[in-house]
């Protein structure tokens, strides 16, 4: 029998979440078989086997708190003595790690008899407490999405309803404790940190979205032929870089004693994504050296891997600037908090058609988009901000101003 450690994932990780056992005790598994997955601070990785063998026990039930280093599982191993097994695994380098395949996750389910989802909606029918084994999988092959639990809730909620109106009334003043685990813990502390260690101010205006809303259906057509989505965001990703192409300033980073300041080359710009398994910002990596029709077909890519759970630590890391969309979710106005050790931030609001003056005071409509920055006030002056956010704002109320930028 030879003990499976958990090992180091890098990133100055030391410790995750079991999520889900892919594998049962006494379960005979090949090397290289995925084994479990678990959630780190950064995202869903798959843990392969690194022997065949007989899975004879597992050390932690799903929803535990696996330490790096601490055994994860036990197993024979097919073919070797104990001896023999101890010297190679310390001679074997720790496995590396990846994220699930939706496709080997779905033959293995179909041939186990269990239902079909992923690991972030395991995690939310446990929740739930909703056997998913009772719900219809609205997805390909009947996988079983996180609207699917929604609807099955809702389903529950409505009987619970009828049932209580023929029972006593609902007893009051309970309440539940929940740990804070996963990307949500990793979040927390970020943001504590952020919020504690950085002297934050704001910065709000308005940007008229007409001409851009004519520049977006003007292409859009063109970008779809290509397979390629065209939202918004990649005019504010892509203007952003070009404003910082004059205000440096706000693509750099002081350091803890604020003794030094370090300017960034490269624009990479970050997008906050509600995913399934919490809030995530990726970003685009060299958003400076791209078109308009790369960083669109950039931004697709880290949004689906996004809500798919499946990004790579270097998704996450080494972003210089962030945007926030709360608008897509219907907020208005937000004063964001800096990603740091980023130095500014900014969130959008939903579009709204109100009325304004034109230049013979007359009313007229006009579609208006409130935007809120954050500014690091250690480097940042509020006249800085202001400056540069009057340059990226009047290159997205004049799209074509874009095409004139030289570097």
């Amino acid at each position: 029998m030879q003990d499976f450690i958990l090992p180091d994932i890098g990133e100055g990780i030391v410790e995750c979440e079991v999520v889900k056992w892919l594998v049962t005790e006494g379960q005979n598994i090949q090397e290289d078989q995925p084994v479990v997955e678990v959630m780190t601070d950064k995202a869903l990785v798959e843990i392969p086997a690194k022997y065949s063998g007989v899975v004879s026990k597992l050390y932690y039930a799903e929803g535990d708190i696996a330490k790096v280093h601490s055994p994860l599982f036990a197993m024979e191993i097919a073919g070797e003595t104990p001896a023999a097994a101890v010297a190679t695994q310390e001679d074997t380098p720790a496995p590396e790690t990846k994220a699930p395949e939706p496709a080997t996750m779905a033959s293995d389910n179909s041939a186990s008899g269990k239902a079909l989802a992923s690991p972030a909606v395991r995690r939310l029918a446990r929740e739930l407490d909703i056997d998913l084994s009772q719900v219809a999988g609205s997805g390909e092959k009947g996988r079983v999405l996180k609207e699917d639990l929604t609807d099955s809730t809702s389903a529950s909620n409505q009987s619970a309803a009828v049932i209580a109106t023929r029972s006593t009334a609902p007893k009051a003043g309970g309440k539940r404790v929940e740990p804070i685990r996963g990307i949500q813990a990793a979040m927390a502390k970020h943001m504590m940190h952020s919020v504690f260690t950085v002297p934050h101010f704001s910065v709000s205006e308005e940007i008229e979205m007409d001409n851009l809303i004519a520049a977006r259906a003007q292409l859009k057509a063109s970008f779809e032929k290509d397979g390629v989505k065209l939202s918004f965001m990649p005019f504010f990703i892509k203007a952003m870089s070009l404003a910082l192409e004059q205000f440096p300033i706000i693509n750099s980073q002081v350091n803890d004693d604020c003794s030094e300041v370090t300017y960034f080359d490269d624009h990479n710009i970050g997008v906050a994504v509600d995913s399934k398994i919490g809030l995530v910002v990726p970003n685009i990596k060299g958003v400076q050296n791209l078109s308009l029709f790369e960083v669109a077909k950039k931004s697709n890519e880290l949004v689906d891997l996004a809500r798919q759970g499946r990004l790579s630590s270097n998704d996450l890391k080494g972003g210089t600037i962030s945007i926030s969309n709360i608008g897509v979710l219907g907020g208005t106005v937000a004063t964001p908090v800096i990603n740091a050790p980023e130095s500014a931030i900014v969130a959008l609001g939903k579009m709204q058609r109100l009325p304004r003056f034109d230049e013979n005071d007359q009313i007229k409509a006009v579609n208006i988009m409130h935007v809120s920055w954050s500014g690091d006030h250690r480097i940042i002056d509020g006249a800085t901000m202001v400056r540069f956010n009057n340059l990226w704002k009047s290159y997205l109320e004049n799209p074509i101003t874009m095409l004139a930028v030289t570097r």
